[in-house]
């Protein structure tokens, strides 16, 4: 296990990601992997991706980060309480993301080391992305809540 998220380690888990996407036959992605500070590690977007896809991956890593729990639970949270949701939107300037696909990357004793985000087809589909292509590293995925 590792405490770093690494440029290496960050282009697998992409390549691997989308790859599983072309597999399963997803519309284009766009793929954000952010580091345990929220630092931009490496992001790809697929040829005909809509425009926004990138800001979306983003705000679905940086919201998963920010949360420290997958946007899975943040859109499961969200759901439940309107007021949770407005909260988090006004401290996160609009840029937390509350739909599947922002995965937490865990490193040694489960700590995170960082976050992927992907945007481009149905929320579960984009978190089944993220997981596979962090899985790909060897690394755990967290999609929901850190227990």
């Amino acid at each position: 296990m590792t405490h770093l998220l690494t440029l290496a380690i960050a282009d697998r888990i992409a390549a691997t990601a989308l790859d599983e996407g072309r597999r399963l036959g997803l519309a284009p992605l766009a793929l954000v992997v952010l580091d345990a500070g929220g630092h931009v590690v490496l992001a790809r977007r697929e040829d005909g991706a809509g425009i926004l896809r990138f800001e979306i991956a983003y705000g679905k890593a940086w919201g998963a980060l920010g949360m420290g729990f997958g946007t899975r639970e943040l859109a499961e949270r969200a759901a439940k309480s309107p007021a949770f949701l407005a909260a988090i939107a006004a401290a996160s300037g609009g840029r937390a993301i509350p739909s599947p696909g922002g995965v937490l990357i865990l490193g040694t004793g489960g700590r995170p080391i960082g976050a992927v985000g992907i945007s481009g087809d149905t929320g579960d589909r984009d978190e089944a992305c993220a997981v596979a292509g962090i899985a790909a590293t060897g690394l755990s995925a967290a999609p929901g809540n850190v227990s």
